[in-house]
């Protein structure tokens, strides 16, 4: 019995002389008011909640969700979420990362690396939707007011809608959209325009049926907006 004592002391002393506990790896649900939220790489949490601060993810981590108010959002490489919600700001997902559930912000842009995958929605008001190559969505892509890019064989199977822009009495000019649809990218799902926009689509890309716009069909390489 003491020279196990002794093995667990010496276990811990050596757990901790390396910066580790037992909490490092699952940190649980964690909640702030004015305070950012770091989830290291290969970490693991529940649901990430903070009003004024952002959230950052690390590389392979696994969490529940991720919500803020007032903060972008930053998902490693390889990390899995549940879903992901900001009211202002952006949200990027990293290469080979995974949401189960919906992606969603007001005022930010959405962004998801190469062979990122979303099983939900991917939505926007004030912000445009960016998918890398081989990025692929289950659900729909929504924006009000924000461009739309799918680079090389990204695909959406639930299709695109872009909705009615909502003006007052003191809004200005609004901008067109620009909504493309770059090599082997497959939109399943039909492209629905509320407001007008430009459409462009790659020759070889494949889309659903269009409502509201005209395609404009392009060839050669798509430049890639680092």
């Amino acid at each position: 019995m003491r020279l196990n004592r002794l093995a667990t002391s010496l276990s811990l002393v050596l757990f901790a002389a390396a910066g580790v506990s037992a909490h490092d790896h699952d940190h649980g649900d964690v909640s702030h008011v004015n305070k950012g939220i770091s989830i290291q790489a290969g970490d693991r949490a529940g649901e990430l909640d903070t009003v004024n601060g952002s959230i950052t993810i690390g590389d392979n981590a696994v969490i529940a969700s991720a919500e803020t108010v007032n903060g972008s959002i930053r998902v490693g490489e390889g990390a899995q979420a549940k879903s992901l919600e900001t009211v202002n700001g952006s949200i990027g997902a990293g290469a080979r990362a995974s949401v189960s559930g919906n992606v969603e912000t007001v005022n930010g842009a959405i962004s998801l690396g190469e062979d990122a995958e979303v099983l939900g929605n991917a939505e926007t008001v004030n912000g445009g939707l960016r998918l890398a190559a081989r990025a692929h969505v289950v659900g729909q892509l929504v924006t009000h007011n924000g461009d739309i890019t799918l680079q090389d064989n990204a695909r959406v199977e639930g299709g695109i809608l872009v909705k009615k822009h909502r003006t007052s009495w003191f809004s200005g000019k609004q901008r067109t959209p620009v909504i493309t649809i770059g090599p082997g990218a497959q939109v399943d799902g039909s492209l629905v325009f509320e407001r007008e926009v430009e459409l462009n689509v790659h020759e070889s890309a494949r889309i659903g049926r269009v409502e509201g716009a005209t395609a404009k069909r392009f060839g050669g390489a798509m430049k890639v907006e680092k």
